[in-house]
């Protein structure tokens, strides 16, 4: 390795300096913070002698979007980070607009490659480009490759973009063969997911086009993976400037493609589509393949339309999702928090098919750290509406209602607590099946993720509710029978 680079040497610096005054405390419990700075996307999810790595899209100068550094963390569990020293830094002329975002793989020589959107900024007669390149080291320490970028807008044929040319996902095949899809912006089919290849990771080849929104489902897709799961191709993609339709939202989303790749011809047919994740606060996702076969799933937990503005409570700002387990059943992704979790369960309490109507709390179920689990049984009872408030003081409460003559929940944070006019609500399809209604929630301070019957739809989110406010109540329009499982968190 030569010696590390000014530039990344003064972010590790600042990193070892500011660390000192952190206060643990103020952090979530297991979702991943910046260590100083800012934070987006995931980058570089792999598992990698022996522990998990994450990258992250990091400014660690300030609490807002800035030029784009790779933050680093490391974890056994999925839970606990360690973090280590910044990888990347703008320090070449191919990177010196940013290191953006992208992806890692070890090497055949156990070495680890990162690929990465180095972006070069905007001249007097030139607007900024974007292109792909390569850093290889150790997992802690990286050496830039002389030939960056090595995947560049001459690489694609006819019609693709320089300038929208982003997120490269690599891996390795069994052969040998390094392999990579990139999000770009077709002058026709607008976001498109192009197909590279190599041999050595250097000198790429364009082999075809995976698929594109057509302006259908967003107008460019970004973060793009590409893996086989449960005997179906699943494209994820994320979405900017998304027309609410079906089952997505308006907006900036993430966006999972099941399909067929026919991999001699290089031709993806799409079979079904749908929302990853539907909620206010989750974008970018990139996953992993574990040493025990899970496809394992962790995203960004924000929204790029409502960040900019979001108040800056601690010395940090931004954080990922819990790691998800991946899966398939009928024709959908489902997915449901790493079985880790588990490992945080202390003083759980169960209370077995118990009546409900007007609004109670159980004993023992009360906090902001908590994986609980509510079974609802409406069989035989008139009850329409089940009502579900987390979160809850006098004055603040998150709702979950569930209308369950119409099949549909609505999460609704509007009275969390926030003054700001920005989207509180989502409305999602929460079917009764085999009887019963499965909702399970995680919290942890600050944030809310939801998981319906079992993982077949999630809602991601933030909430701004004072820490004191850790009160939950569950109540019906007519008596219900339900169960609930409550792990605390610690």
């Amino acid at each position: 390795m030569n010696r590390i680079p000014e530039p990344l040497q003064r972010v590790r610096e600042y990193e070892r300096e500011r660390a000192i005054r952190l206060n643990a405390d103020e952090r979530p419990l297991f979702h991943l913070t910046p260590l100083v700075g800012w934070m987006n996307d995931p980058n570089g999810f792999c598992f990698y002698q022996g522990q998990y790595h994450l990258f992250y899209q990091y400014h660690p100068f300030s609490r807002r979007w800035g030029p784009m550094h790779w933050g680093h963390a490391v974890s056994s569990d999925l839970l606990h980070w360690t973090y280590l020293p910044c990888a990347l830094a703008p320090d070449t002329e191919a990177d010196a607009g940013g290191c953006f975002s992208g992806s890692a793989v070890e090497m055949p020589d156990g070495r680890l490659m990162l690929c990465y959107t180095g972006v070069q900024p905007a001249s007097t007669f030139r607007r900024e480009t974007q292109a792909q390149c390569i850093a290889v080291g150790d997992g802690t320490d990286f050496e830039k490759s002389l030939l960056n970028p090595v995947v560049r807008h001459a690489h694609l044929p006819q019609g693709y973009n320089e300038f929208d040319f982003r997120d490269p996902h690599i891996w390795l095949e069994k052969d040998g063969t390094y392999r990579m899809v990139v999000a770009n912006l077709h002058e026709e089919r607008k976001g498109a997911i192009v197909l590279l290849e190599s041999r050595d990771g250097l000198d790429w080849r364009f082999t075809g086009e995976i698929d594109a929104s057509c302006g259908e489902y967003g107008r460019m897709w970004e973060c793009p993976d590409f893996f086989e799961l449960d005997g179906s191709q699943v494209l994820l993609v994320s979405p900017q400037e998304m027309h609410a339709r079906e089952e997505f939202h308006a907006g900036f989303g993430t966006v999972a493609i099941l399909g067929v790749f026919d991999e001699k011809d290089c031709r993806f047919e799409r079979k079904y589509i749908q929302p990853v994740d539907h909620g206010l606060n989750y974008y970018a996702s990139q996953t992993v393949a574990a040493p025990d076969g899970r496809r394992i799933m962790i995203g960004w937990m924000d929204n790029w339309e409502t960040c900019k503005e979001a108040p800056r409570r601690h010395p940090w700002y931004g954080q990922m999702s819990v790691p998800r387990e991946l899966f398939i059943r009928g024709n959908r992704l489902c997915q449901r928090p790493v079985r880790e979790i588990e490992s945080l369960w202390q003083d759980s309490v169960i209370h077995e098919r118990v009546s409900v109507r007007e609004s109670v709390s159980l004993e023992g179920v009360q906090g902001r750290l908590m994986d609980m689990t509510v079974e609802l049984y409406p069989e035989g009872s008139s009850c329409r509406r089940f009502t579900l408030h987390v979160a809850r003081d006098a004055n603040h409460y998150v709702q979950i209602r569930c209308d369950l003559a119409r099949g549909e929940l609505v999460f609704d944070r509007s009275h969390g607590g926030s003054r700001r006019d920005i989207a509180h609500t989502r409305h999602v399809p929460a079917e009764v099946q085999d009887g019963k209604l499965t909702l399970r929630l995680l919290m942890d301070k600050e944030s809310v993720e939801l998981f319906v019957n079992d993982g077949e739809r999630v809602i991601t989110s933030l909430i701004p509710t004072p820490p004191e406010a850790d009160q939950i109540t569950f109540a019906a329009d007519a008596a219900i029978t339900l169960s609930v499982k409550a792990h605390h968190l610690k």
